[in-house]
């Protein structure tokens, strides 16, 4: 048997393309799983409500209220939306730039937060950041604690 038979004979039944098509599906499962494991699903769950803060020179930041959870170790995640501020020597008919989705965990206590996703891809090992340097962030932190907190003593008194 030649090298050429023996190596139709391994690959009959093989369609061209398929490792990568097997190897993509793995890969995406491994994408889903792994969001599922860092709690960023849920974050995306229930409705959602984006509540904007105060804009900055920076550009402008929304958090979602439906997204508000709280983990085992008592911090909150939200999911916000951020979007740069146009440059200043863009034409007034521009698009606005795109902006970015982060599931932000929060450290309420500390005011601490972390990206543990952007854009639906996960961060891992994050390191938490103190909020004081950004304004947007800062005010994304006040006001979805102030939210998580008010939700929770209401569900704990109703």
């Amino acid at each position: 048997m030649s090298a050429v038979t023996t190596r139709n004979t391994v690959n009959a039944g093989k369609t061209p393309g398929s490792g990568i098509r097997a190897l993509a599906g793995l890969l995406a499962s491994l994408l889903v799983l792994g969001l599922w494991l860092s709690g960023a699903t849920a974050a995306w769950a229930g409705p959602v409500e984006w509540r904007e803060v105060e804009a900055s020179p920076d550009g402008r930041q929304w958090w979602d209220a439906g997204s508000l959870r709280f983990d085992r170790e008592g911090r909150l995640s939200v999911l916000s939306r951020f979007q740069p501020a146009a440059s200043a020597d863009a034409p007034g008919d521009q698009r606005p730039p795109l902006g970015q989705l982060y599931v932000m965990q929060l450290d309420c206590d500390e005011a601490l937060y972390r990206d543990t996703a952007v854009n639906g891809l996960p961060r891992w090992g994050a390191p938490w950041q103190a909020a004081a340097g950004d304004d947007l962030t800062s005010r994304v932190l006040q006001a979805a604690c102030e939210a998580a907190l008010s939700r929770r003593t209401a569900d704990a008194t109703g």
